[in-house]
């Protein structure tokens, strides 16, 4: 699969940046079905930093894989904050990782609210001994576009976790 230059780009920095820190990486991915990991992977060299990933489409699959407690479904959503985080949380406890993305979001056509609209996309960085990132985002255009925007979101949050 070919990623637009950007991604690529993004991708080959965040790669470098883990080396550079000597950090191992993994993702916990919804919308995005793997995909930034797939950007990652695409790289050739990448397998001394990314070292698993997780794709947890259902609410099942996040609690048995990544131990997201299901209170916080029902309290506030697969795509909230607080899932996000618990995702990428969850993902450096299962894993042979030290930095962590997670995406969970309405890529569409359906599934959008007034509340949560198609194109809500929330996602979170961590990284062992740092403050987990968070970010919100509601990208424009069809699904491919979102999950386009939501992958290069995801590199640039890993990018920015791995070097602060």
């Amino acid at each position: 699969m070919t990623f637009p230059d950007t991604i690529r780009t993004l991708a080959e920095q965040v790669l470098e940046a883990c080396r550079r820190a000597e950090l191992r990486l993994t993702a916990a991915e919804s919308c995005t079905g793997g995909l930034v990991l797939g950007a990652l992977t695409s790289i050739a060299g990448s397998s001394d930093v990314v070292e698993r990933g997780f794709v947890t489409y259902t609410n099942e699959a996040k609690t048995t894989m990544l131990g997201v407690a299901e209170d916080l479904f029902i309290n506030h959503g697969a795509v909230s904050e607080e899932v996000a985080r618990a995702m990428a949380e969850g993902a450096l406890s299962n894993a042979e990782a030290q930095i962590s993305v997670s995406v969970t979001g309405i890529a569409g056509p359906g599934g959008g609210t007034e509340e949560k609209p198609v194109g809500l996309v929330h996602m979170a960085a961590a990284c062992d001994g740092r403050e987990t990132l968070h970010a919100r985002h509601v990208f424009d255009g069809g699904r491919d576009a979102v999950r386009e925007q939501a992958v290069e979101a995801a590199l640039r949050m890993l990018l920015d976790q791995s070097t602060s």
